[in-house]
This record gives C-alpha cells, structure tokens and sequence, in this order.
C-alpha cells in the first residue's frame, strides 16, 4: 500500500530563530510560524490564527537562523513526525513538521531578503552515500543531515 506524507505552509515566523546544535555539530532549530485562515463568523470574515512547530536540520536551519526574524514571511513544505514519550508516568504524544523545503518570502520582517517578489529557496535532502554537500544559488539546494538525528 502506497503512502504519502507531505505538508505545505505559508505564513509568518512567531519568534526570532534560535540556531542550536548538536553533539554532532550539526545545526538545528525549531520555529513556529502562524498560518491564517479566513472564517465567517456571525456575517463577518474574520482570520484564524493557527500555529505550527516546524524543525529545520543542518543547512536549512542555518540559512534560517541567518535570514529569518519574528514576523518573517515564509513558506515551508516538509514532512508530519509524530514523537512519543512518557513523562511522569505519563504517555505523551505531539505531531510535529520537520521541515524539508524552505522559500522565504517578502513582506513583514523583510524576510525575502529583497524586494524580489520570487523569493529565495531551499530545501534539504539527504544523499545516497549519507555525506552532506552544500551549495548556494538563487534559488539554492542545501544538504542537510538525517532527519531522524536527536538534537543534544
């Protein structure tokens, strides 16, 4: 049986990026973007705001960690990963997006690093052999480590 696990989101970052990394060296982080929608309520449109934790590895959460601040317009495509653990006892559970794609974008924040209405892009991906290799273009293809690796 085939599957596919695939999201896309476009919207705006909710706090400064925050560039960590690991035993490993390899850079991550986490941010959270908001994405509204638009619902009728009461005979009025009115926006939802939704939020989402989204984790960028390697390349990808550098090039973040460089041009992204709160209010940055981006779009992000990547993948669901559910994580379990127990805590006090307890189970737990949260669904989280690791993301795979970037595009920054203009607008509020400046986070298209221009005037360009195209934006930049990134994505990261994983190669055969496991070695990382990086480059740099408009819009550019940045490799990045497993997605699987445990920060710390």
């Amino acid at each position: 049986m085939a599957s596919f696990n695939r999201v896309v989101l476009v919207g705006n970052l909710t706090k400064d990026v925050e560039l960590r990394h690991t035993k490993n060296n390899t850079a991550v982080t986490d941010v959270s973007i908001a994405v509204n929608e638009r619902v009728k309520k009461n005979d009025q449109w009115v926006d939802e705001a939704h939020f989402f934790d989204i984790t960028l590895w390697g390349r990808l959460a550098e090039i973040a960690g460089e041009y992204l601040s709160k209010g940055s317009s981006v779009l992000i495509e990547g993948r669901l990963k559910h994580d379990r653990w127990e805590q006090d006892g307890q189970k737990r559970s949260k669904v989280g997006i690791v993301g795979e794609k970037m595009q920054m974008l203009g607008g509020k924040g400046g986070g298209g690093g221009g005037n360009s209405s195209s934006g930049n892009s990134f994505s990261s991906s994983q190669s055969s052999s496991g070695a990382d290799s990086s480059s740099y273009q408009q819009p550019a293809q940045a490799s990045a480590p497993p997605q699987d690796e445990v920060p710390f």
